[in-house]
């Protein structure tokens, strides 16, 4: 069962007051595939991007068409209700080299200094998760140093096909390279599912070493190599030692806004507060707050908008929030009702 750190109680209810309400062994973020604020299935998906699961981004070149989707499809018994699946709509059986597929997930620096990496007292990381794929046969995951450019690969086999099965790899301390302490992506997982010879033609790298392009994901095989194939995984486990414990569960809410530091959706409305008025600059304006505060300052999509007599409408994006300002060109009244899609992702 996971465990909750609290840290002090409230000297006026009496109550539990946890100030890191987590307390997470796990680093990584929505690994029971629960939240999907952006879709739960997308269809002909031939490149990168973060498409339905929050945090799995996707990397994907040359590789053929897949269709990305939260799906109910988990492990029997294992407290697991949703999981990330992918299936080959389109196949590629002719690789070119630099054919690319894998499950790209982002850490920032901040969030990893107690591994020690770059020192003495590096700390082991061993990642454990379920996976089940008709494709049977050698799969590659990779963590990879940004601030560094060094990696670290280990294979593992999907044994029987279309099971479920719980896969634990470990991978050692790194005494080489430390990590910057900032919100920019210094460690990524991979989970690789295609890989052309310009990552598979070399040695696989499975001790921490500089990075070098073509030993990173030899043996894997080749995912989009059939339209009946398709993968799936959940319950995806990072920690530190060398020992998998238990997934660590977390209530929905929580999960959801740790989810949100990096991509939120918000809806609001804006009315101009004088009726009568006639083109003047930033006559119709307001500010929506986020309910987590970004990772960084987001790229901002408005979505949804009702406008009335607006012409311009300009956004100015903050880690907090999104700023709006308009202007008035006809008629005696104006306002602004519509949706925000805010992403801060790595």
């Amino acid at each position: 069962m996971s465990e909750l750190k609290v840290d002090k109680v409230s000297p006026r209810s009496g109550t539990y007051v946890s100030l890191n309400t987590v307390g997470s062994k796990n680093i990584v973020i929505n690994g029971d595939m629960s939240i999907a604020q952006r879709s739960t299935s997308v269809a002909s998906i031939t490149g990168s991007g973060y498409y339905t699961v929050d945090r799995m981004g996707l990397g994907m070149s040359g590789t053929g068409t897949f269709t990305q989707s939260q799906d109910t499809d988990v492990p029997s018994g294992q407290g697991f209700a949703k999981s990330l699946k992918f299936d080959c709509t389109t196949a590629n059986g002719s690789l070119g080299a630099s054919s690319i597929m894998q499950i790209q997930y982002k850490i920032e620096g901040q969030n990893v200094q107690y591994l020690k990496k770059g020192t003495a007292n590096a700390e082991s990381l061993t990642l454990s998760f379920w996976v089940k794929s008709n494709k049977t046969g050698t799969y590659i995951a990779e963590l990879g140093d940004a601030d560094n450019t060094r990696q670290i690969s280990k294979a593992y086999t999907i044994d029987s096909a279309s099971t479920w099965e719980k896969k634990t790899l470990t991978f050692a301390g790194d005494t080489t390279g430390t990590l910057d302490n900032d919100n920019a992506t210094s460690l990524q997982l991979n989970f690789w599912l295609v890989s052309g010879t310009d990552y598979s033609s070399g040695t696989l790298s499975t001790t921490w070493t500089s990075t070098t392009q073509t030993n990173r994901a030899v043996g894997q095989v080749n995912l989009a190599d059939n339209t009946a194939n398709e993968w799936f995984i959940t319950g995806v486990q990072l920690e530190a030692g060398t020992t998998a414990s238990d997934f660590e569960f977390l209530p929905y809410d929580v999960n959801l806004q740790r989810c949100q530091r990096y991509y939120e959706e918000i809806y609001f409305a804006f009315k101009v507060p004088t009726e009568g008025v006639t083109d003047l600059a930033s006559a119709i304006g307001g500010m929506g707050y986020f309910s987590v505060t970004k990772r960084a300052a987001p790229t901002v999509t408005r979505t949804d908008n009702t406008s009335e007599n607006i012409d311009t409408l300009t956004t100015t994006a903050l880690n907090i929030g999104i700023e709006f300002n308009g202007r008035v060109t006809t008629g005696t009244r104006s306002r602004w009702i519509g949706g925000a899609k805010a992403d801060a992702e790595l």
